[in-house]
């Protein structure tokens, strides 16, 4: 029993990284943050359930209620008995005062963006592949699991998909690439709600995910990066393909 804790414990840690100055629902309540000031998640949206939250970010009902809970009292969410929590405003910042914020600042063309993600998502997956361990691994599998139980939810599926992202990210071991390639991540994050929407694309998304995940169990860093290419290369052809649609005259 104390072991199977203390590993439960370890898994939490890997997928959450260092939250030894925040509670975890502090971490959840900034996860779901982001989706709102990103612009996955707009003002009236409503959330997935408590439930469908706990089991895409790999943690407790209670959790989750209390991040909601801080949400709230920031005016950020609006909660109805009976009803489903909803974004009552895109604006963050209270929530954020006293944190450092990591990210870029200023514009920049997708190309610019999908060339730097591949230069450094490349270096992080050969370094997660040659030193992750069974906390780790274990940190993917759930998300997986999680992706697979997300059906044709986008955004149930984003958030299942950023904290896959973020494991990978933790496990080269380097906080400063770490920032960086969630800085990437976020770029253009509004439109993949409606770009995952899309059929097919969550089983696309999802298989790109069970292929760096088997590199990753195979500790095979070679393999790992040509996951993550593949996968960012994706990315990047279904994005341009979106924002060439919303400029299309046809449109």
């Amino acid at each position: 029993m104390v072991q199977a804790r203390r590993l439960q414990l370890e898994d939490t840690k890997a997928l959450m990284g260092d939250v030894s100055r925040r509670s975890v629902r502090d971490v959840i309540a900034e996860k779901l943050a982001a989706l709102v000031s990103s612009g996955v998640l707009s003002v009236g949206d409503e959330l997935p359930s408590e439930r469908e939250l706990a089991a895409s970010l790999s943690v407790s009902r209670e959790t989750v209620r209390g991040a909601i809970a801080i949400l709230a009292s920031h005016g950020v969410l609006r909660v109805a008995h009976g009803a489903r929590t909803t974004v009552a405003k895109a604006d963050t910042r209270s929530l954020a005062a006293g944190t450092p914020s990591v990210g870029f600042h200023g514009s920049y063309d997708l190309e610019s963006v999908h060339e730097a993600r591949l230069l450094v998502e490349q270096r992080i997956a050969a370094k997660a592949a040659k030193g992750i361990d069974a906390a780790g691994l274990a940190a993917f599998r759930a998300s997986i699991a999680a992706q697979e139980d997300c059906g044709d939810d986008p955004v149930r599926f984003l958030l299942c998909d950023r904290e896959f992202h973020t494991a990978l990210y933790r496990a080269a071991g380097n906080e400063a690439l770490f920032d960086i390639a969630m800085s990437l991540y976020n770029h253009l994050l509004d439109h993949r709600r409606r770009i995952v929407a899309q059929p097919g694309s969550i089983a696309e998304s999802l298989s790109d995910h069970r292929l760096i995940l088997q590199a990753m169990e195979a500790r095979d860093a070679k393999a790992a990066e040509r996951a993550v290419i593949d996968h960012a290369t994706r990315i990047y052809v279904t994005t341009r393909a979106f924002l060439d649609s919303k400029i299309s005259p046809d449109r």
